[in-house]
């Protein structure tokens, strides 16, 4: 199975669930995004990681490194494995120090919180990236006249859907995005 590399490009509230957070992973080498929706505490887990903003005290991302790293087991990669009902699946591939791996079975925004902690790559198989992946086109120029957005998706023309897909990857609505991208799916399928 193909995997594809991702690296965080965004991390946002989420418009559609309260007391929720998007990240957005891009493929390093394409055009695809995958937003994932994350919890409050692995968003600030994330964020602090990122920013490397240090803690009075261990956060448990860090305190689970600190675990793995004292017994001598480093984080090799992250892989989202798998896609059901909705639901990311993740997988932690771990190293012994005599060269040994094994992986571990995690929550995606805690594999994610982790990864950035250990600076290690984060993966996708290509299957998760086509079913729930949004790809960015280049931006066309939109047709003078063009409705912005309508109240139902089931409204808009196949190009329209095409034309508010490329303003909302734009503007960084990937909420949004998603929502037309599952309407072009449930079209074509």
């Amino acid at each position: 199975m193909r995997k594809v590399e991702l690296k965080i490009v965004a991390l946002a509230n989420s418009e559609a669930q309260p007391n929720s957070f998007v990240v957005v992973l891009k493929e390093d080498t394409g055009n695809r995004r995958l937003p994932v929706v994350i919890g409050a505490f692995e968003a600030q887990a994330i964020a602090l990681a990122l920013e490397k903003i240090p803690t009075n005290r261990p956060m448990t991302h860090d305190l689970i490194k600190n675990t793995l790293s004292a017994l001598g087991i480093s984080l090799k990669e992250v892989v989202i494995s798998n896609l059901r009902h909705g639901i990311f699946y993740a997988t932690l591939i771990c190293q012994k120090t005599d060269g040994t791996t094994f992986g571990l079975d995690s929550r995606t925004s805690d594999a994610i919180a982790l990864a950035v902690r250990f600076e290690c790559p984060i993966f996708a198989n290509d299957f998760i990236m086509d079913e729930a992946g949004v790809t960015i086109d280049q931006p066309s120029a939109a047709e003078p006249g063009a409705p912005k957005r309508k109240k139902e998706l089931s409204s808009y023309s196949d190009q329209e859907l095409g034309r508010l897909l490329e303003e909302a990857l734009a503007n960084e609505d990937y909420e949004h995005a998603a929502k037309i991208r599952d309407e072009i799916k449930r079209r074509e399928g």
